[in-house]
This record gives structure tokens, sequence and C-alpha cells, in this order.
């Protein structure tokens, strides 16, 4: 295995990319993590990076990891949606520290410009998440070096203090100007790249977290394909959940996604989408619900609308198919997620709850 100086959290952001490519400039041998879960991460863009910008990069999953940090309440919070920023520099950066024996190196880079974002990038909050992910004396933030406590790997020589930069605030033109000085010549769209400081995401997301005793991360990669559909009874305790796809990709997506105890719900004679049932524990999907959502897979099919009269639908579990015939029009429980005012209602709630126990 290679070895390398140091490990750099790389999103393929600007911020990312720079911080490396400082470092690689200045001698040091880097090697990017990107990290990946169902909110985050592109890990098909890898081999364009490290072509484009000479960085290699591994990947690092983290979804489940992530997860348990959402499903058990992040210390730090939620920024404006259901975005923990805090918690999640602080899990990577745990994750890096783990790795540097692995690579044998010995400091850690992260690409955070100190007043940028005004959650996870104020000076405070900067010291909190080097504190608690216990990097105090291994991390360095080349961009914003000048403005920060001087490090151990400056104090010893290993890195130049007074080649590192002092950029501070949102304004982009530092970073432009670096990005010159290096030879960076393709700039990275400015956009978020996290699932969860999205408003129809969360939507998504919330009552997965709410729903399964431990939910698991590929539950979180079903949420992000097609529609979400789910059946509450009267008492707000038993839930069903079922994804459909919207489209040919869609329904693609999730057959590959499906797991064996998951119902998987496809029309046999007329086009139209698939579907997946996923069962939370204590909650079974009895014959009742199976021709409810088969129907409700139907109604979303126009041919078997038109048909108007009994339609089958194959239902699959545990590699067994099964077929039951159903009506398009047949009536049943199964809805769209809530709004988003009313998922911000419930999360508010749930921060209520916590804070009190």
């Amino acid at each position: 295995m290679n070895t390398f100086d140091a490990l750099s959290l790389f999103s393929g952001g600007l911020d990312s990319i720079l911080s490396s490519k400082l470092m690689q400039s200045l001698g040091h041998k880097v090697l990017g993590l990107h990290f990946v879960s169902p909110f985050f991460g592109k890990p098909d863009q890898v081999p364009e990076w490290e072509r484009e910008y000479g960085i290699p990069i591994t990947i690092i999953d983290v979804g489940q990891e992530f997860v348990d940090l959402m499903a058990a309440f992040p210390p730090h919070g939620f920024g404006k949606v259901l975005n923990p920023c805090v918690d999640c520099k602080i899990l990577m950066l745990r994750r890096a520290k783990e790795l540097l024996p692995v690579y044998s190196a010995s400091y850690l880079i992260s690409g955070e410009v100190l007043g940028q974002r005004p959650m996870s990038q104020r000076a405070d909050t900067l010291n909190i998440i080097r504190n608690d992910a216990d990097v105090r004396d291994l991390l360095l933030r080349p961009l914003s070096a000048g403005l920060l406590p001087i490090t151990p790997m400056e104090e010893s020589g290993l890195v130049d203090r007074a080649k590192l930069r002092s950029l501070v605030g949102r304004g982009r033109k530092g970073q432009y100007a670096l990005a010159k000085e290096l030879g960076v010549t393709k700039i990275p769209t400015q956009a978020g790249g996290c699932r969860l400081g999205e408003r129809e995401s969360a939507r998504r997301y919330w009552p997965i977290l709410r729903a399964f005793p431990k939910p698991l991360s590929p539950y979180f990669d079903l949420a992000n394909v097609g529609r979400q559909l789910w059946r509450r009874e009267a008492d707000a305790v038993t839930d069903h959940w079922m994804v459909m796809g919207r489209d040919h990709k869609d329904n693609q997506k999730l057959l590959k996604l499906v797991s064996a105890e998951q119902y998987v719900f496809v029309l046999k004679n007329f086009p139209g989408p698939n579907a997946v049932g996923v069962p939370i524990p204590g909650q079974d999907w009895t014959e009742e619900i199976l021709a409810e959502a088969a129907a409700c897979l139907a109604s979303f099919s126009p041919k078997a609308r038109k048909h108007g009269d009994l339609v089958d639908v194959s239902i699959e579990r545990h590699g067994v198919e099964r077929i039951i015939s159903v009506r398009p029009d047949m009536a049943h429980g199964f809805e769209d997620n809530l709004t988003w005012p009313q998922t911000r209602t419930q999360q508010k709630i749930w921060e209520r709850t916590l804070a009190e126990v």
C-alpha cells in the first residue's frame, strides 16, 4: 500500500481541492478521503477528479455510522433542515484519524474557511470540531491557517506556516486567486453537496428515522428514489412504507436496491411503476395491506386504470412469487410524505422531547 504525508477530507468542492493542492505544492504527499453515504458523496466522479486534479483519492463509506448518528439525535443538533453539519465533520475526522496509521500519514487536512458557513465554520465551532474529534494535534486547515492557532505541524517545521493562507468569509475571490496560482482550471460549481440540507430530501428521510427502531443505511438509498408512500393507521403507530418508481430508470434502480426480506410489486400485463415494500419490525404486511399496496401500484398505470377491471400484480419476497388480482380504483391508505412544515413541526417536537430527558 502507498504511504502518504497527509490525509485530506476531499468532498470534490473547491475548498477541498485547493487545500489538497496547496499542500501538494509544498511537497507533501496527500491522499484524498472521499466520504460517502446515502446523503452525500459522488463516488462515480472520483476517477475524473484524480485525472483532473492529480490527487489520489480513496472512497470511505460512512453510511451506517451516519444513520446511527442521525437516529440517536446529533449532539450538536441540526441546521435549518435535517443537516447535522458539526457532527458530520466530527465523524469524518474521527474516521480519518483512524486511517492515519494505515497510510503511515502524520496529519489531517480539512478545507474549511473561517466564517464561510454560519453553523460549522465559525471560530468557536471549528475549535469544537477539532476537540470533539480528538484531532487537536493532527488537523491542519491550510486555507485559513494564518488566522487560526498554530498547529504542531507548523511548530515542528513539518509545514511552513508562512506559505499557508488566511482566507476568511463567504466571498470566493481568494479561492479563485489561489486556484489560478495552483493551476486549477476546472472550478466545480458552488452548490450544496448534502441532501440533508434540502427540504424535499428531509421529507423523505424523516419518517424512516421515526418509524424504524434501528434504521439502516440502505433504507435511505431507497428513499432517494421515486415516490415515497406511507400507510398510517389512525392511531399513528402502525406504519407501512412503499417506494414506487416514477419512470423506467427508477424501476431499474429499485430492483438493484431491494433486499430479500422486502416486497417487490410489479404489474404483470400493463406498463407501469415497480414498487418496493419495506417491512418495519413489528408491523406485519397483512393480506389486506398487500392488496392495498398492489392496488395503489396499479392506480399509477394509466393503461391498467383504463382497463377498468381486475389486473394482476406480482408480489415477490424471499425469492417466492405470488400473483394477486386487484382493481386499480380500489381504496387504499397509502399517501405521500408529510409536507415540509409538518415534517419540521415533528422534528422540533422530537428535539424538545429529547432536551427534556
